[in-house]
């Protein structure tokens, strides 16, 4: 299906119409050898409430933005390198449905559909894609991901310490190894998480012991030279520029959208007639 839209004119009209969407707050989309294989409606699960998020899969990425004006304007455009994305099926419960997990290695995220059919079909669309992707580059699929945050309003108190109440005054913290919400005290030390960041990232007090106990013990059956160059050191230099993924990519002072739902849209053979 993908290598037959490779070269479509349906495909490359699809695409610039997305990136006409985004206008110049985006990246540019059009790549030789992209498609875009589906688009569609879904609520993403962020850190202070659930919100409704345009999502875009390409054969080659997962992109994602806010709903300024539905299927007119997007902004505050995010894109995911689907060589580096796990998906995980949720259970439903009695506030939410239809949902799974996107593990990245710099931020995993729920993510709900409106109905059990087109969570399938998401999952489904977005599994091929990596299959496909990994089979063709010969790459094996990525080990570590980012923890899933808990959401604020499921913390009122410190997850470490389960003593600090959470208030105006008293905020929250994500420990970015477990997703845990904590207090200010709980969190006060930082560790690299070199999947995540190119710098040390905010962690618990729990996951900073482990974490050390785990890099003590490997440097114990390791043997480096004096002057080889590792990844702890303070002042190592790269040239990663992935962002942590403490930073709050959905702003709550963002306008939602009250659209009528549209079913989610993958092309395929239907749109033959559409290519020509």
């Amino acid at each position: 299906m993908v290598d037959r839209l490779v070269n479509s004119e349906a495909n490359a009209r699809r695409i610039a119409m997305v990136e006409s969407c985004f206008g110049s707050s985006g990246q540019p989309l059009a790549l030789p050898g992209r498609v875009l294989v589906g688009e569609g409606v879904l609520t993403k699960m962020c850190r202070k409430r659930a919100k409704s998020r345009q999502f875009f899969l390409f054969n080659d990425i997962l992109v994602y933005g806010n709903i300024v004006i539905g299927k007119k304007k997007y902004n505050k455009q995010h894109i995911i390198p689907l060589e580096e994305v796990q998906l995980q099926g949720l259970e439903d419960n009695a506030q939410y449905q239809n949902g799974w997990l996107i593990r990245t290695t710099t931020k995993s995220f729920a993510v709900y559909a409106a109905t059990s059919t087109e969570k399938q079909e998401w999952m489904a669309h977005i599994n091929k894609c990596i299959d496909d992707l990994l089979r063709k580059s010969g790459k094996k699929p990525v080990v570590n991901h980012a923890a899933v945050w808990v959401p604020d309003n499921e913390a009122q108190i410190c997850m470490h310490c389960k003593k600090t109440q959470f208030t105006m005054l008293v905020r929250r913290h994500h420990c970015r190894n477990c997703g845990a919400v904590v207090c200010g005290p709980c969190s006060s030390k930082k560790f690299l998480l070199a999947h995540q960041s190119s710098k040390p990232v905010r962690v618990c007090l729990d996951c900073y012991d482990s974490l050390s106990n785990a890099k003590t013990e490997q440097r114990k059956n390791t043997v480096v030279a004096p002057n080889s160059a590792t990844n702890s050191a303070p002042n190592a230099k790269s040239n990663n520029n992935t962002q942590d993924s403490s930073a709050e990519d959905d702003s709550d002072d963002d306008e939602e959208q009250k659209e009528t739902h549209d079913e989610p849209k993958f092309y395929g053979d239907a749109d033959k007639n559409d290519e020509k």
